[in-house]
């Protein structure tokens, strides 16, 4: 299905499962796009209805001049929503689908039934990290070209052991990186160096969480993914250990099993 979001961008999303009293959302990660789900979407149709949007930029969806606001992702996500005539939610957000799952939390709070968060974190970027964001949209503007985001990034999003092996999961995450384009990368690079922190969101919001963390992440090390869990109220921590930062590619049954038990919660 398509949605037209309320300045015109095109947000399509796959909508599965005949879960009347539960929906659950997954939001995909940067460079990404809702593949990396595959598996989870698949699993989880059985039990919820599940929705699994390409936010904007990315896959399917349309990719308007940025930068593109972990708010303005997270109203997208409502407006889908709204299409569907769905209220309330279980939002799961994977990396920077995280900042946007924590941004719809805070501006829709009383549509959150339940929040995960998969190898993500509540932190702003260091002054460094959003200045190295921008240089990096401006650099694949000026040479038309998503190469550099892809070695910046895919390199580092798995555990060593996996990319040692280029497995198929590695495979699988350049393949779809390589889908996406200038427009829609440059303006996800600049929304996520604006974004702002969520110790707020962790400090009030009383619903089920889950952390799913890589217990071989080179991006956000353990005792961080331990820390973002302990700062909610009702958090919970699930280790992937063999996992880098794509743990739904790379231990997918795993990351699987962890929703499925924080959905029964």
């Amino acid at each position: 299905m398509q949605v037209l979001a309320d300045d015109g961008a095109r947000v399509d999303a796959l909508v599965d499962g005949r879960g009347d009293d539960c929906t659950v959302v997954l939001i995909h990660g940067f460079p990404l796009s809702r593949e990396i789900w595959r598996t989870q979407f698949e699993a989880l149709a059985k039990r919820a209805r599940v929705v699994l949007p390409d936010m904007r930029g990315a896959g399917a969806s349309s990719a308007p001049e940025g930068p593109y606001l972990m708010e303005r992702l997270a109203a997208d996500v409502a407006a889908l929503l709204d299409s569907l005539g769905i209220e309330r939610v279980a939002i799961a957000g994977h990396s920077m689908g995280g900042y946007v799952a924590l941004a719809f939390a805070r501006m829709f709070t009383e549509r959150v039934t339940r929040l995960a968060l998969v190898a993500s974190r509540i932190r702003a970027d260091s002054n460094e990290e959003a200045a190295a964001r921008r240089a990096l949209a401006d650099r694949i503007e000026r040479e038309n070209d998503v190469e550099p985001v892809i070695s910046a990034y895919l390199p580092r999003l798995f555990a060593p052991e996996t990319l040692a092996k280029r497995t198929a999961a590695v495979e699988s995450a350049y393949a779809i990186a390589r889908k996406n384009g200038v427009a829609g990368m440059a303006g996800s690079l600049r929304g996520m160096a604006l974004r702002a922190p969520a110790g707020d969101i962790a400090e009030d919001l009383e619903v089920p969480m889950l952390m799913v963390a890589g217990g071989a992440d080179a991006v956000l090390p353990i005792e961080e993914a331990r820390a973002v869990a302990g700062a909610f109220g009702r958090g919970r921590l699930a280790v992937c250990e063999r996992s880098g930062h794509l743990p739904m590619l790379e231990e997918p049954e795993l990351v699987t099993a962890a929703l499925e038990e924080w959905l029964s919660e």
